[in-house]
């Protein structure tokens, strides 16, 4: 999905005048692709939740974090299974108990790599539609701090940012 999203994005030429950089797909290691995407005023850095585990982007060196899909765990994963295996056993719910509160967890961490301080701002997008029209969306946008939350199609969220950027 990743690389599908980046090949869209390089052909569509939307983003013409920033420098692209994906896990990957751009060459070089987890250091590399964030020091590229440092070195450049106007970068898109691509990655999945596993690129961004330990890294720090201070400041406004990271103005935007888009989230695809909410961050659940495969349930095919092996520690994953092993886990709701056990809590269907004593008679747990694996979802409620285990995959919705990791995935709200990994939810806030990518918030916080953009909101740091009271100081920072920037966007925090998300394109999972689950996030309304599941009972749990509802459980994600609460654990997020007191901030506007606006839901509006891609058309206008796209428009807001060239507003926002080319202030």
């Amino acid at each position: 999905m990743l690389r599908k999203t980046y090949e869209l994005i390089l052909d569509s030429e939307l983003l013409r005048e920033y420098a692209l950089i994906a896990q990957g797909v751009s060459s070089g290691s987890r250091l590399k692709l964030l020091k590229s995407f440092r070195q450049f005023d106007k970068s898109v850095l691509f990655g999945t939740n596993s690129f961004w585990e330990g890294v720090d982007v201070p400041g406004e060196a990271l103005s935007a974090v888009i989230i695809v899909r909410l961050p659940f765990t495969s349930p095919d994963e092996m520690i994953f299974k092993a886990r709701a295996a056990k809590l269907n056993a004593n008679g747990g719910n694996p979802f409620t108990e285990l995959a919705l509160p990791e995935a709200i967890l990994r939810f806030r961490q990518g918030f916080g790599r953009l909101i740091r301080s009271s100081e920072d701002r920037g966007f925090f997008i998300i394109l999972d539609r689950r996030i309304e029209t599941k009972s749990y969306g509802k459980s994600f946008l609460n654990a997020l701090p007191s901030v506007p939350i606006k839901n509006v199609s891609l058309e206008h969220m796209v428009k807001n940012l060239e507003d926002c950027y080319n202030e």
